[in-house]
C-alpha cells in the first residue's frame, strides 16, 4: 500500500488506536431525562427528592453509555415503580443546561409520557431512598415548586406536546 493511502486503509489496527485515543481526548457531557406525566384531568406529575431541595420532574440521569429513553424507563421503574413501554414515550424537548455550580454542561432530554390512567396512579410508590413524595398538580402549582429554569423547561415541553414539535432550549430558553 502507497503512504498516500488513508491510514483507516493502510493499518486498521493504528487506526482504531487513533479514533480510542481521541474519543478519550473528547468532552463528555452529562445526560438526563424526564418526562412530563399526567392524569385525566390535566394534573402534571412532580416529585420531590430527598437529596435536593426542590421538586422536580421524574426521571433522572442517564447511566454511561445508556440511551436517554431507557435512561428514563428505568429510572421511572426505580423511582415510582411506574413501567412505561418505551413506544408511549415521545421526545419533545431538549435543553442545553450551562456550566452551573459544581457541573459541568448537561443536556436535558424531556419526553411525553402521555396520560396515566387512574390505575397507573395509584400504583405509584416513590423508593424512599430517593423521593419524599410526589404530586399532581395545577400547571401554577407545578411552577411554584419547581426551579425558574425547570418550569421554563416544562413550559416549553408542554408547548412542544400542543403543537407536535420538539422544543430545544439553552437554560430553559428557546434559542
Amino acid at each position: 500500500m502507497s503512504a498516500d493511502e488513508p491510514l483507516y486503509r493502510r493499518d486498521p489496527k493504528a487506526w482504531q488506536k487513533h479514533l480510542a485515543e481521541g474519543n478519550a481526548r473528547q468532552a463528555r457531557k452529562r445526560v438526563g431525562a424526564d418526562a412530563i406525566l399526567r392524569d385525566t384531568q390535566g394534573l402534571i406529575l412532580l416529585v420531590d427528592p430527598d437529596y435536593k431541595p426542590d421538586w422536580d420532574l421524574p426521571g433522572g440521569m442517564v447511566e454511561a453509555n445508556e440511551p436517554p429513553l431507557d435512561g428514563l424507563v428505568r429510572e421511572l421503574n426505580e423511582e415510582l415503580t411506574l413501567e412505561l413501554p418505551t413506544s408511549q414515550l415521545t421526545l419533545v424537548c431538549i435543553d442545553w443546561v450551562s456550566p452551573h455550580g459544581p457541573w459541568d454542561d448537561s443536556l436535558m432530554f424531556i419526553f411525553d409520557g402521555g396520560r396515566l390512567t387512574p390505575e397507573q396512579i395509584s400504583n405509584l410508590s416513590p423508593n424512599r431512598d430517593e423521593l419524599t413524595r410526589y404530586a399532581l398538580l395545577a400547571p401554577h402549582e407545578a411552577q411554584q415548586r419547581l426551579r425558574p429554569y425547570v418550569w421554563l423547561r416544562l413550559q416549553a415541553a408542554l408547548e412542544a406536546v400542543d403543537s407536535q414539535t420538539v422544543a430545544y432550549l439553552h437554560d430553559g430558553h428557546r434559542v
